[in-house]
């Protein structure tokens, strides 16, 4: 058995079911985990306990039953949620104490694919910086593999966390507050049906379902709503029945996308202000963390309402490790992951839905209306990917033509003008830089600007 290098990500372990990541491998990887969170947690592996779940691809139940069987063999103790979202795992090991967790899931990757994502204690995100590259070690260690299982073998628990999780989920609203708005969901065939479904049931929704029930062979679209084309669906939908907005998620349903109530996407780093200034109405000057591509929208806002905006290094385990550091009740990422303190800084698809409902309640405004205050303003490009030869070398082009700007390395590289920025970053798996540009003047100025820059980085 060989354990591919490539399959160990920056933030996580993706890769090709049954070709990179096959049971042997997800048995090594687990025996290898276990090790590296009893390190981690500074206890022998026989006093460690973590916790299991798994999503709703067909390879799932195999994968998941083959992690749990190296982690229990090396004595360290497993607790199986069995089919969950993400969240419910992050939940489970920060609201029980465990020492760590593991997800088996490919999150919004296609249907071939399958992978873990791993945390430790508290729901800490592990990474390529801290933890990892340490399971990868070990995982293709022949000398660490040949050792003898553990004398007595870990104790595994089952539990159904569903009740618990969806009650601690809608502890973060007022629910008599939630007017019966219509509303158009679209779970991908991943975990959102059972995991927010009956939240949103619950709460006098004029609620139209679509995709609701998870299946990994994912018959309709890619559970990937950033995608444009997985979008089409309901976007159609909710201009078809006059809804006042709609909701989609991905996969493991970890990530919710907005569209408003005329049929329009909204961006990350919007939704990211409008969660930042209405959790600013409940904590006033606190702390909010956003990341180096967003939209200034999201600085000018959390300023407005009085709070600290701090910018943040792009990554979950960045942000997970940054609001510990410094308090940050609330962090946006503008590919839609949103992390709340109160849910052990983890990243929800359940939270955002919810404090929309309850914004748009309490506003008696339609999304449009609220967006469209940013969307005048505020002229962003998206992200767009350059493959290139030599990432670094042009990184260098790029600070060189525009030296006369503010220039920062939070991530890659952030040029700054009063009246226009943008940021260049790498990929971590491929060869691209991935751009990120927004005008404050208007929208010709944003595609003059984009165009210029795409230019010199495609040359």
């Amino acid at each position: 058995m060989s354990v591919p290098s490539e399959i160990f990500k920056a933030y996580d372990v993706r890769g090709l079911a049954d070709e990179q990541i096959t049971p042997e491998v997800a048995h090594a990887i687990g025996r290898a985990f276990a090790h590296v969170i009893a390190k981690l947690a500074e206890k022998p592996v026989a006093e460690v306990q973590v916790g299991l779940g798994r999503d709703m691809r067909l390879t799932a139940p195999t994968l998941a039953r083959a992690y749990r069987d190296g982690i229990v063999r090396e004595g360290a103790s497993v607790l199986d949620v069995g089919q969950v979202g993400t969240e419910m795992l992050y939940w489970t090991v920060g609201s029980r104490g465990l020492d760590g967790g593991l997800m088996c899931t490919a999150s919004h990757n296609p249907k071939a694919y399958t992978g873990a994502k791993l945390v430790e204690r508290g729901a800490l995100a592990l990474s390529g910086d801290r933890g990892i590259q340490d399971i990868r070690k070990l995982a293709q260690d022949e000398a660490f593999l040949a050792q003898d299982p553990a004398a007595t073998p870990g104790a595994v628990t089952e539990e159904d966390v569903y009740a618990a999780f969806q009650a601690a989920a809608l502890a973060f609203i007022d629910p008599a507050k939630v007017q019966p708005l219509k509303v158009v969901v679209d779970g991908g065939n991943g975990m959102a049906g059972p995991m927010v479904g009956p939240l949103l049931e619950g709460l006098g929704l004029d609620l139209e379902t679509a995709y609701w029930t998870p299946d990994g062979n994912f018959p309709d679209h890619e559970p990937n709503p950033l995608l444009p084309e997985n979008r089409e669906f309901i976007i159609e939908k909710v201009r078809a029945t006059g809804a006042d907005l709609g909701i989609a998620w991905d996969g493991d349903a970890d990530r919710c996308f907005f569209i408003d109530d005329t049929g329009a996407f909204v961006d990350g780093d919007f939704l990211t202000a409008l969660l930042a200034e209405a959790l600013l109405e409940r904590q006033p000057g606190a702390t909010i963390l956003y990341d180096c591509r967003a939209s200034r929208a999201v600085a000018d806002v959390v300023a407005a309402a009085g709070g600290t905006a701090l910018i943040n290094r792009v990554g979950h385990a960045f942000f997970k490790t940054r609001m510990r550091e410094t308090g940050a009740i609330f962090g946006g990422e503008v590919s839609g992951h949103y992390y709340f303190e109160a849910f052990s800084c983890a990243d929800s698809g359940t939270i955002p839905a919810l404090l929309i409902l309850e914004l748009l309640s309490e506003r008696g405004a339609k999304l449009s209306e609220l967006v469209g205050a940013y969307r005048a303003k505020y002229f962003i490009s998206g992200e767009i990917n350059s493959t290139v030869q030599d990432a670094d070398a042009k990184i260098a082009e790029i600070e060189a033509r525009y030296g006369d700007a503010t220039i920062t390395h939070v991530d890659g590289v952030s040029i700054d003008y009063d009246d226009w920025h943008f940021n260049v970053r790498k990929s971590n798996t491929e060869p691209l830089l991935r751009l990120c540009l927004e005008s404050l003047v208007s929208a010709q100025d944003m595609e003059r600007r984009r165009d210029e820059v795409l230019g010199l980085i495609r040359s």
